[in-house]
């Protein structure tokens, strides 16, 4: 039996090139976008042995934000990240997920390094 009280997994600094964005021309050429994930995981899917047969795939947590983060074009992020949670609570055993999506260069009328949106929710009981 394991005594931790919770079992979080963060990835920093998922990388992709996609096309979002509101205007015509944000959407014409591909930009880049880092997220960032934490997800909560139920304490009992903590691996007994030191092996990675039942260790969480966070490799396959990688690869699941980058297909949803690329096999559509949205306006917002707001919506990219709604989706993102979507997927990985529906693909994952997560009981909760933070996503935050980072976009370089908006487009605003004073200089801005990028935006970026945080959602979090968690899975509906």
């Amino acid at each position: 039996m394991s005594i931790a009280q919770s079992y979080r997994i963060r990835l920093e600094g998922i990388r992709f090139r996609a096309r979002h964005g509101v205007s015509r021309a944000e959407r014409g050429l591909p930009q880049d976008f880092v997220v960032h994930v934490e997800v909560s995981l139920p304490v009992t899917s903590l691996p007994r042995t030191d092996s990675l047969a039942k260790v969480f795939d966070y490799d396959g947590l990688a690869n699941l934000v980058v297909d949803e983060g690329t096999r559509a074009s949205y306006k917002l992020l707001e919506i990219l990240a709604e989706r993102l949670i979507t997927r990985i609570l529906a693909d994952t055993p997560a009981v909760a997920v933070t996503v935050q999506v980072k976009k370089f260069g908006p487009p605003t009328s004073v200089s801005v390094d990028a935006v970026s949106v945080e959602l979090s929710a968690n899975r509906p009981a």
